[in-house]
């Protein structure tokens, strides 16, 4: 089966909207279609983005979605440490080297992220990084193969 890291923006865009690519993706995650790759540090910076623009009064997001979304990271995910040397690979936001450390120590052939400093970098190692977008148009091709 198919692994994966899926980045933080794209859990919020999922949860903000229920239509597009985001939330496909979370959908065929839930469909038991791939198997995602996190790390405790990932599901805290989800948590802790989420909890933030519900604070913020923007958006309206419930406690009760939150949580959702928390406990199906922690309960359906692989979690690993992060702890994989992927230092230097993103000068300008290496906290997003986090992702590429899943990656690497979860043996994730795929990142898919809606942040422009991953999707900059295209591909790390033997690891692809591609947009929702691109994820479901290749996936839902290869899938139908």
């Amino acid at each position: 089966m198919q692994r994966l890291v899926i980045d933080t923006n794209l859990f919020v865009s999922a949860l903000l909207s229920r239509e597009g690519a985001p939330a496909r993706v979370i959908d065929a995650w839930r469909a038991r279609k791939f198997l995602v790759i996190t790390s405790e540090a990932a599901i805290l910076e989800v948590e802790r983005v989420l909890r933030d623009l519900a604070a913020s009064g923007k958006y309206r997001l419930s406690d009760d979605a939150i949580d959702s979304v928390v406990t199906l990271l922690k309960k359906d995910a692989v979690l690993v440490s992060g702890q994989m040397e992927a230092k230097g690979a993103i000068p300008e936001d290496p906290d997003d080297e986090k992702f590429l450390s899943i990656a690497l120590e979860g043996e994730a052939k795929v990142i898919i992220s809606g942040d422009r400093h991953l999707l900059k970098l295209a591909r790390f190692r033997d690891i692809t990084i591609q947009t929702a977008r691109e994820f479901i148009d290749s996936f839902l091709s290869d899938a139908s193969e």
